[in-house]
């Protein structure tokens, strides 16, 4: 998680995330999945990180294992509604620029984190 500094996440090859939260969390996903990382974090400047042992603190922390599920529901609910946004762009025949760009934050909400399709 960073404790200052803006970072990218890269996924095959592409930015899905441009990230200077303090208190954002990577890999959270592979760690709960017991899966490989499927994306890269690379700094855009200076930044400093705090690194965890994820799997023991996620086990023997309760409060920290509820704050990863909190923000994993948050980006889940947030893609629900991109979705439904989507589901409606598609139906009244947006132009398909504006259907790409939804997808887009849709990527972005289930990699980490993104505005709310309310204010669209």
């Amino acid at each position: 998680m960073p404790g200052s500094g803006t970072v990218e996440v890269v996924k095959d090859g592409v930015q899905i995330a441009s990230v200077n939260a303090p208190g954002s969390v990577f890999g959270e996903l592979a760690v709960i999945l017991d899966q490989p990382y499927t994306a890269d974090v690379r700094t855009l400047e200076q930044a400093e990180f705090y690194v965890a042992d994820a799997p023991a603190i996620l086990a023997s922390d309760p409060t920290v294992a509820l704050y990863v599920a909190a923000i994993l529901a948050r980006r889940l609910d947030a893609a629900n509604r991109w979705l439904v946004a989507v589901k409606r762009q598609l139906q009244t025949d947006e132009p398909p620029s504006e259907i790409g760009r939804a997808i887009e934050r849709v990527e972005e909400l289930l990699s980490y984190g993104g505005r709310d399709p309310t204010g669209w």
